[in-house]
């Protein structure tokens, strides 16, 4: 995946101000690697082989009979376990289901459910007493349902679910207090999960031998040096441009990656999802022919799969293009093309593409974006790990329901 062809093209590559950056940027890389191979940053422990989760394969085992998984959880709780499931899903045979918002057709949605019975829940809060997920647990809970089905996996501390495990003795997962939300991919808060789905979480932990990578720290630090020049020069506006439904949740997890990490003393960088081909019909001609204030990521799969071909009942005279042609092979020319158009309207953009559908290529794009965002965040002088604005909201919200 990480190759020449993911560097940004169009940009400022020769420019005084991209070299200068290069050059910033690949110190600030030396010290992060200094860092990691100290364990100097805790966060990143669950990224690592060493990694010890808080849970054996026997808790696996022990629920790994049941057939549906629901997992109840909001924002970083859950946003990465949902871009493990998407990535995978072609061979997952369990079904899961994620409560990540407050949603007004939460039995309706429940209802697609087939057996609830025969079902496990996962509840994900590292504070334990996250709103929104208690609300959630709150609208399905059932004594008889949930009985010996329940796993929470929260900071062992004096909390709302603290006290629900303790209640209806449930199994406990630690949320280790020092791996914040959008960063737990790969801690327990996925990876427990990703188990019961039959993953070989074993292959998600590889950093260490990334950042040992040459392709792969040139590629970053190309990147991050790209991106901060962008940044410096008022180009604000990230575009993630999806042309997979299957990486959408991914995008995602890399929106608040990047909002919640960055957007910092009222300066960040806006990260923006684009569902694609379906916005070569709308935002298209904003991106092609609007104000240049953006710079662009195209994400897509390099899938060979030939089926699902337009039939040939319709294929005429003005549409012989499209005989024998695959969707997939469809799609693809429409992210070509876009690229050809961005080339000549000289739009900065970075192709990120899929090889495989395995644990190693989620896991390096997943670690490339971590990385990226520690080093802009050292780049713009920013704390890279808290969100303090969006506790206002959570205090306010409280008093309102105090009323």
């Amino acid at each position: 995946m990480l190759d020449k062809k993911n560097f940004f093209k169009n940009s400022f590559f020769n420019s005084g101000k991209f070299k200068i950056n290069f050059k910033k940027t690949k110190f600030f890389f030396n010290e992060l690697k200094e860092e990691i191979k100290s364990n100097n940053i805790p966060m990143l422990q669950s990224y690592e082989k060493n990694y010890n989760f808080d849970f054996t394969s026997e808790t696996v085992t022990k629920f790994l009979k049941y057939k549906n998984i629901i997992i109840i959880g909001i924002g970083g709780s859950i946003l990465g376990t949902k871009s493990i499931y998407s990535f995978f899903k072609y061979k997952i045979k369990k079904n899961v289901f994620f409560l990540d918002n407050l949603d007004s057709d939460l039995n309706y949605n429940l209802k697609k459910i087939k057996n609830l019975k025969d079902s496990c829940f996962i509840i994900v809060s590292k504070s334990g007493d996250t709103l929104e997920t208690i609300v959630n647990f709150g609208l399905i809970f059932s004594k008889s349902l949930l009985k010996n089905k329940l796993i929470i996996i929260t900071e062992i501390k004096d909390s709302i679910l603290m006290s629900i495990a303790n209640q209806f003795n449930a199994e406990v997962i630690e949320h280790k207090n020092f791996i914040s939300g959008r960063y737990s991919v790969f801690s327990e808060v996925g990876m427990f999960p990703a188990a019961l789905m039959k993953l070989d979480i074993f292959k998600f932990q590889n950093l260490r031998s990334l950042v040992s990578n040459k392709k792969f720290i040139y590629s970053l630090i190309k990147n991050v040096a790209s991106i901060y020049t962008f940044y410096q020069s008022g180009i604000r506006n990230s575009v993630i441009l999806n042309y997979d439904s299957n990486l959408k949740d991914l995008c995602f997890w890399y929106q608040q990656l990047v909002g919640e990490s960055l957007g910092k003393g009222k300066s960040g960088i806006t990260p923006i999802i684009s569902e694609c081909p379906k916005d070569h019909h709308s935002l298209m001609q904003l991106y092609l022919d609007g104000p240049r204030d953006k710079f662009f990521t195209f994400l897509s799969f390099r899938n060979k799969n030939t089926k699902n071909k337009v039939s040939k009942e319709i294929v005429k005279k003005s549409t012989k293009f499209l005989k024998n042609k695959s969707l997939n092979s469809i799609i693809e020319a429409q992210c070509t093309a876009a690229k050809n158009i961005f080339d000549l309207e000289r739009i900065p953009y970075r192709s990120l593409v899929f090889k495989a559908r395995d644990e190693r290529e989620l896991s390096n794009i997943i670690s490339f974006f971590v990385l990226e965002i520690l080093l802009l965040s050292r780049l713009m002088q920013v704390n890279p790990f808290d969100q303090p604005a969006v506790e206002k909201i959570k205090v306010e919200t409280k008093k309102i329901l105090l009323k």
